[in-house]
């Protein structure tokens, strides 16, 4: 692909993901076109329709949380934190999600690359156990886990709402004592 085919193409996904995210399932490929500087048939050229371009979009942002989760492993790696890169790459999902929701009622699209999210769920898993050597969190915490608590963010509220959701996660993963656990068990 030629440089500005390539600009034009990475132009078109960043604007249809916020337009989407903004507008919702209204935003129209005319608008998106628009919004992102482009012709129509630029547009087109490049997805034939809709749903293929809301497909690029949502492939574009696992590949985005994919690339997040193996920067954070790195640094875990080169001795940051695990327990804090957990929990910004926590964060910087569920803000991602929230767009994802709004881009998948567009077309209900459910879909993603198998081999994209199976390498990212395994730079998780290594993160996690990075977090678990280091004492950083529970050893009964696996990326099932983590996909559970990531199944109940709050995408669609604000993101201070996220942001207490955050909070009480991150102190829910921690190896701090947990009255609830005490409680709650059978």
């Amino acid at each position: 692909m030629r440089a500005d085919a390539l600009r034009n193409r990475t132009t078109i996904l960043d604007t249809a993901r916020a337009l989407i995210a903004e507008v919702g399932p209204e935003a129209s490929m005319e608008e998106i076109a628009t919004r992102a500087g482009v012709a129509v048939g630029t547009l087109y050229r490049h997805f034939p329709g809709k749903d293929e371009l809301v497909a690029a979009v949502m492939a574009a942002s696992v590949d985005g949380i994919a690339i997040k989760i193996n920067a954070a492993l790195r640094r875990a790696q080169a001795g940051a934190s695990p327990s804090q890169e957990i929990a910004t790459l926590l964060e910087e999902i569920v803000d991602d999600t929230a767009t994802l929701f709004a881009i998948k009622a567009v077309t209900g699209a459910t879909t993603v690359d198998q081999d994209a999210e199976r390498a990212a769920t395994d730079a998780f898993a290594h993160l996690l156990d990075l977090a678990r050597d280091a004492g950083q969190i529970a050893d009964d915490i696996g990326v099932d886990d983590v996909y559970l608590l990531l199944s109940t963010a709050p995408a669609n509220l604000p993101r201070p709402a996220r942001g207490r959701w955050l909070a009480l996660v991150t102190r829910g993963l921690t190896t701090a004592p947990r009255r609830l656990q005490q409680r709650a068990a059978p």
